[in-house]
């Protein structure tokens, strides 16, 4: 799997999380990794991993994206640009393999992607506020 691949399978992971109650992420994950078909081991790991470590996070990524988004609240923010705006924030402020622009440009992607209309210039609004602070 690419970068790109293993990024949008995350992401999707994580746009369940709120669909779903804490007690059932774990299992959500892996019907979610089992629909892959049958995914190396090591990348099953992988993308396990990586969620879980976003999900381990998510207070303190939430907290972040709160003070950046002047006027907006997380609740009232569309699911999907919430979702990419969470990985993104966890990859520009966690994963120090993922340089910043990469982050921002590959969240602008995904909001392509998934999100409406808007949602690429909405994410990379939040998240170049985000870099400047």
């Amino acid at each position: 799997m690419t970068r790109r691949e293993i990024r949008e399978h995350i992401f999707l992971m994580l746009f369940r999380k709120d669909f779903h109650e804490k007690d059932e992420l774990n299992e959500q994950m892996q019907l979610y990794i089992n629909e892959l078909g049958e995914p190396a081991p090591q990348e099953a790991a992988h993308l396990a991993e990586r969620f879980q470590s976003i999900v381990e996070k998510l207070d303190e990524i939430d907290e972040l994206l709160s003070e950046v988004s002047s006027g907006w609240k997380l609740n009232r923010m569309a699911k999907v640009d919430l979702t990419i705006l969470r990985l993104a924030v966890y990859e520009m402020r966690f994963d120090d393999d993922i340089p910043l622009k990469v982050a921002i440009n590959e969240a602008v992607e995904l909001a392509k992607k998934f999100g409406g209309d808007d949602s690429p210039s909405f994410v990379n609004g939040v998240l170049a506020k985000l870099a400047q602070s």
